[in-house]
């Protein structure tokens, strides 16, 4: 079949006293995000690009939120399972490259620990991932503070 894409976009509200996660990394502060998971909307992002790219859904279908086995899960357990799931279909991970939107936290320090945790999930090297970071200059929610937002790209190739 060769190389197919996938995109995958999520965001997630902020809420207090839950933890920041991003990339599989605890941030600190004293705000989280809303989720039934730990609301991580990086690894949501490239784990719905990931499914799209073999036409598998999204992560609603294979971890419903109202599912009491997804509450709290770390997103790195989900995206083991979705690498899983590739794998089953014979698929490989070729790269993964997404932006993380938001105002707040400056996410630089972190970008090599996001790498590497994503990297070891999806069982590829920390060169085929690429993390980014952007604000939204004032616009919209993630603008205004309200949540933060996760955009990425995937490619797998199939036998």
């Amino acid at each position: 079949m060769g190389l197919q894409v996938g995109i995958g976009y999520d965001i997630h509200r902020r809420a207090a006293g839950r933890r920041l996660v991003l990339g599989g990394v605890t941030i600190p502060g004293d705000w989280g995000l809303e989720g039934h998971s730990d609301a991580d909307v990086l690894l949501h992002a490239i784990g719905d690009a990931l499914l799209g790219a073999v036409a598998l859904g999204d992560l609603g279908r294979h971890f419903p939120p109202g599912d009491p086995r997804w509450k709290d899960v770390s997103s790195l357990e989900l995206l083991r399972l979705i690498r899983a799931l590739l794998a089953g279909r014979g698929a490989a991970v070729v790269n993964v490259d997404a932006t993380v939107v938001a105002e707040e936290p400056r996410l630089a320090p972190l970008r090599e620990a996001m790498c590497l945790n994503i990297a070891q999930a999806l069982r590829i090297g920390a060169d085929q991932v690429s993390v980014k970071a952007t604000t939204n200059e004032g616009l919209g929610a993630p603008g205004r503070r309200e949540g933060l937002a996760a955009l990425a790209v995937a490619m797998v190739e199939l036998p």
